[in-house]
């Protein structure tokens, strides 16, 4: 075989990089608009009130310093696909091993909550009456099928789906920003009496009316709203020219925390008193409603129910890239690692798919959607926040042995091993929070399962290696 048939295999069995700025920039956006905001705000409002904004500014700040530090790293190495890549070559392979398999479960619980979410949402056109468990588990097996079949296209087509997905969403929290100014500005009067006033922040128990616990208790529910900013590290290895393009999706993620979170839900609170909205249902959904603008609450459902196949539609690629980096180490079955003739792994989406089908079972055994989806996010918290301690540790490593290329970066972390100490430690508190609620340290009980069937794993099969 000539040289030049040997280089394009070797192309051809490598991921391709077809995604552009305008992809990776929305594919950011998408990312940081999740299931957590549309459908997770609604308790957060009525567990910490006004106090809400706040906290996702807060986290917003942590989450940002988090992808400062992946997008130096990244950039350092344009050899590095993803963050297995260079947590493997940072701390050691038991850790890209730990971070790739991690990632994976948290992608998969995602879409297990993600169903719990679609079902919940299509109940608002079966007239508000919950499905049976069997109908439940019938809509989650389309979805998966659905998802399916727009991930084995070409990367290319999952950039521009992914593209409309998001821009949907951003065309959605426009509007109702838009509508509820306008509420506010014309002193709107609810069905119920409700006066639109942005003193509805502070007239009903200030800005921190739940006290001290209750501003805790939001961060537990908050925290999962960004997960996914990070998704921007998995698509490096796919995007064109990543010195430009990477650090432009980075630093416009405060920008986007303002109005997607922040002024979002400061609307959404001066049109209706946080007292006064249903934590089980979207706020979203709920302030066209309030209107009493019944196609705007249904069109605003339809939009919610777009936002959750995007996330689903962006976990199923992110876990078929980490198998298939996994498999590439040698830390994950060899057939992960085989691209088909569109560059898609697709026998690692095949897998992920499968397991997704066993979460399925989950809205069989839980019918209760609302509980299925607290636990569920509530893992995939805490194994995000893992996954993000090892990047901030694989930072500090890198800043550490690798001083040249720290020195020469364009693009360096604020406050470099400090911050990183500091986010660290922001996290840490994040998980003991989390077990100050009974749904949440029902979730955080059984993460210690996953560490010890990973250790298992990993010593039995590809420590070795």
């Amino acid at each position: 075989m000539s040289n030049e048939n040997i280089t394009l295999q070797e192309e051809s069995e490598d991921l391709k990089r077809s995604l552009s700025n305008r992809h990776l920039q929305l594919i950011a956006i998408g990312g940081a608009i999740g299931t957590g905001l549309f459908m997770g705000s609604g308790k957060t409002i009525s567990l910490a009130g006004p106090s809400i904004l706040f906290i996702y500014m807060i986290i917003g700040l942590m989450v940002f310093f988090v992808m400062r530090a992946l997008g130096e790293l990244l950039l350092s190495n344009l050899q590095y696909k993803s963050f297995i890549d260079f947590s493997t070559d940072l701390i050691g392979p038991w850790a890209g091993y730990f971070v790739g398999w991690t990632y994976w479960l948290c992608w998969i619980t995602i879409g297990i909550a993600d169903l719990s979410a679609i079902i919940y949402y299509l109940q608002f056109f079966n007239h508000g009456v919950p499905f049976s468990p069997m109908e439940g588990v019938m809509i989650s097996i389309a979805s998966i099928v659905f998802i399916m079949g727009l991930n084995l296209m070409t990367v290319k087509l999952f950039g521009e789906l992914e593209f409309w997905f998001a821009l949907i969403k951003i065309i959605a929290i426009v509007v109702l920003i838009l509508a509820g100014l306008w509420m506010i500005f014309t002193g709107f009067t609810s069905e119920a009496g409700q006066v639109a006033s942005f003193t509805n922040l502070w007239n009903h128990g200030g800005m921190f009316p739940t006290g001290a616990d209750g501003f805790l208790a939001g961060f537990q529910i908050a925290i999962f709203a960004f997960v996914g900013v990070e998704l921007v590290g998995t698509t490096a290895a796919e995007t064109k020219d990543p010195e430009k393009n990477l650090p432009k999706a980075v630093n416009s993620i405060p920008i986007r925390i303002i109005i997607f979170y922040v002024l979002a839900l400061l609307i959404v609170m001066s049109v209706t008193p946080w007292n006064k909205i249903d934590p089980n249902i979207s706020p979203f959904v709920n302030l066209f409603s309030q209107a009493g603008i019944a196609a705007a609450a249904i069109i605003m459902n339809l939009v919610v129910l777009s936002s959750v196949m995007s996330s689903m539609n962006s976990g199923v690629f992110s876990t078929s890239r980490m198998l298939f980096g996994l498999s590439r180490e040698e830390q994950a079955p060899k057939p992960f690692g085989r691209l088909n003739r569109r560059a898609v792994p697709a026998n690692a989406l095949y897998f992920s798919a499968v397991c997704l089908l066993l979460g399925a079972a989950l809205q069989y055994f839980v019918p209760d959607t609302v509980k299925a989806f607290t636990l569920a996010t509530t893992l995939s918290t805490i194994l995000f926040i893992l996954v993000w301690i090892i990047i901030l540790w694989s930072y500090l490593v890198y800043y550490k042995t690798r001083p040249e290329l720290h020195a020469k970066s364009t693009f360096k972390l604020p406050g470099g091993p400090l911050t990183c100490y500091v986010v660290i430690t922001f996290f840490i508190g994040v998980i003991y929070v989390l077990s100050l609620q009974e749904d949440t340290m029902q979730a955080l009980m059984v993460s210690p399962l996953w560490l010890l069937i990973l250790a298992i794993g990993y010593v039995c099969f590809y420590k070795k290696k």
